[in-house]
């Protein structure tokens, strides 16, 4: 494997960028291909035979093209329902993004978490089984928060939100039996950290936020170790779809180290 090999990371659209940060810290000499779906975006209101679809061919498009060391699904609704199949079709190492239910319910002291995530994403059988296995004994509730995604992108663009977003997907799980004892919230689409400023100023300080971000960088770093790595001058985005005018985009992409960006 060549030194410059990239490391490719994956999302519907920015949210990724999150996974970006965090794996940049840990390997800052790796070169890193971020993808954003926006083509597609948003991927909470589809079928999951259409995001299979899209998601396998997509990456074995990319894969061929860009021969990466390891792929990054750095997105909660597309791992929860097409990571399997992807790691059947591909050689290269991948890695998912599925919501933080164990480190929340190992931090909660009240015993009731929220769950924020797409409509895709919280009625997955994997989100159940994740449930079942480390959250026993503990309340979960899930609210689907889809208007979030697109507030996040708005925010990243420096553009105003709506605030009664974040009031609806607060009230969502607040308004639930046992809403009201919340204190974590399992931010479980990629989309969500960069709102959590506004997030906690509703929710109230007793309450804390997590995601699977630094997990996912832990284990890119785990799963790469002892390989050679030579960075290039920048990081290239790809981006499906016309975002040649969107220069917003393009500014925060600049913010995150990315210099090159391209279509697909």
């Amino acid at each position: 494997m060549r030194a410059d090999t990239p490391i490719l990371i994956f999302d519907s659209g920015v949210g990724g960028l999150t996974v970006l940060s965090q794996t940049r810290e840990l390997l800052p000499e790796a070169d890193y291909i971020y993808v954003a779906d926006s083509a597609a975006l948003p991927y909470g209101d589809k079928s999951e035979a259409e995001i299979a679809a899209r998601v396998c061919g997509l990456l074995g498009r990319l894969a061929e093209r860009y021969h990466p060391r390891l792929i990054c699904i750095a997105c909660n609704t597309a791992s929860t329902i097409a990571l399997g199949m992807v790691r059947e079709v591909l050689e290269t190492p991948i890695v998912g993004t599925v919501p933080a239910i164990k480190p929340a319910a190992e931090a909660t002291q009240s015993g009731v978490i929220g769950l924020l995530g797409t409509a895709a994403t919280i009625r997955q059988p994997y989100v159940d089984r994740l449930e079942a296995e480390f959250a026993q004994g503990k309340t979960l509730l899930r609210h689907a928060a889809p208007e979030l995604v697109l507030a996040a992108e708005r925010k990243l663009r420096g553009e105003s939100l709506d605030p009664t977003a974040i009031e609806r997907a607060v009230t969502g799980l607040r308004a639930q039996p046992g809403g009201d004892r919340i204190d974590t919230v399992v931010l479980a689409c990629t989309h969500f950290p960069l709102l959590a400023d506004e997030l906690a100023e509703k929710f109230g300080p007793q309450v804390r936020f997590v995601d699977g971000a630094q997990g996912i960088a832990r284990r890119i770093a785990y799963l790469t170790r002892g390989q050679a790595f030579a960075r290039s001058d920048s990081d290239l985005a790809i981006i499906t779809g016309d975002a040649s005018h969107d220069t917003a985009l393009h500014r925060a992409l600049q913010h995150y180290g990315i210099g090159r960006i391209a279509g697909f």
